[in-house]
C-alpha cells in the first residue's frame, strides 16, 4: 500500500512538472522570449520546442495505469443479478485531460507560427555590441516581407534570458540594424539604444521601451 502511494505521488509529480513545461513552452513563444548561449541566439520557438518535447515525455510518465477489472471482482455499475464484465486497463491522468490538451495545442501552435514566421520573413537575429557594464546585452530580430519591414528588440540579462521590450515597423523592408543606422551607448542616460531609417525608407513606428540595464 505504501509503495503504491509513493508511486502515485511520483506520477503526480511527473504530471505537474510536465504541465509546467507545457505552460513555459506557451510563454516562451507567445510571451516574447529567447536565449543567448555562447553568443548565439536561440529563438523563442526553439525554446518552446524543447520544453514541449519535455512536457510530452513527463506527461506520459504521469499517466498512471489503472488495473483491469476482473469478472470475479464484480462491477458496481453492472447492477443486481448481472455478471460483471471484464474492463480493460486504462490510464489515470495526473492532470485533467482538457488542461493538457489546451496547453499542448497552444504550445504546438506557437512553435509552428514562430518557425513559419522566421522562415517566410527571413528573420535575422543579431547580438549587438557592446554589452553593458552589468553584463546585459541587446538582441534584435529583423524581418522583411514584400515591401514591409520590422522587427523586435530583446533585453538579455546576465543569465542569457532575453525578454522582448518592443517592436518596430519600417518602409520598403528596410533593416536599420543590418544597415548600421543605430547606436548603442550604455553611458547615455535614459534609452541606451537608438535607431532610425533613411529619408526614403523611414522607421514608420516603434513601441520599443527604453533600455537602461
Amino acid at each position: 500500500m505504501e509503495s503504491e502511494q509513493r508511486g502515485v505521488r511520483r506520477q503526480l509529480a511527473y504530471g505537474a512538472v510536465g504541465l509546467g513545461c507545457a505552460v513555459l513552452a506557451v510563454w516562451a513563444q507567445w510571451g516574447g522570449l529567447l536565449l543567448v548561449v555562447a553568443g548565439r541566439v536561440v529563438p523563442g520557438w526553439w525554446v518552446s520546442c524543447v520544453l514541449y518535447l519535455a512536457a510530452l515525455v513527463l506527461m506520459r510518465a504521469g499517466d498512471t495505469p489503472e488495473p483491469a477489472l476482473r469478472a470475479d471482482e464484480g462491477d458496481a455499475t453492472a447492477g443486481p443479478g448481472r455478471p460483471a464484465a471484464d474492463r480493460p486497463a486504462g490510464k489515470r491522468r495526473a492532470v485533467p485531460y482538457r488542461v493538457l490538451l489546451l496547453a499542448k495545442v497552444a504550445a504546438a501552435l506557437g512553435i509552428a507560427l514562430g518557425a513559419l514566421g522566421d522562415l517566410t520573413q527571413e528573420a535575422d537575429y543579431r547580438v549587438l555590441e557592446p554589452e553593458s557594464p552589468q553584463g546585459c546585452r541587446v538582441v534584435v530580430r529583423e524581418t522583411s516581407f514584400l515591401v514591409a519591414g520590422g522587427g523586435d528588440v530583446y533585453e538579455v540579462g546576465v543569465m542569457g534570458l532575453g525578454l522582448k521590450v518592443g517592436s518596430w515597423s519600417s518602409d520598403d523592408g528596410y533593416r536599420p540594424f543590418r544597415s548600421s543606422t543605430y547606436e548603442l551607448d550604455w553611458g547615455r542616460e535614459g534609452d541606451a539604444l537608438t535607431f532610425s531609417g533613411t529619408r526614403g525608407d523611414p522607421v514608420l513606428w516603434s513601441d520599443v521601451e527604453p533600455i537602461d540595464c
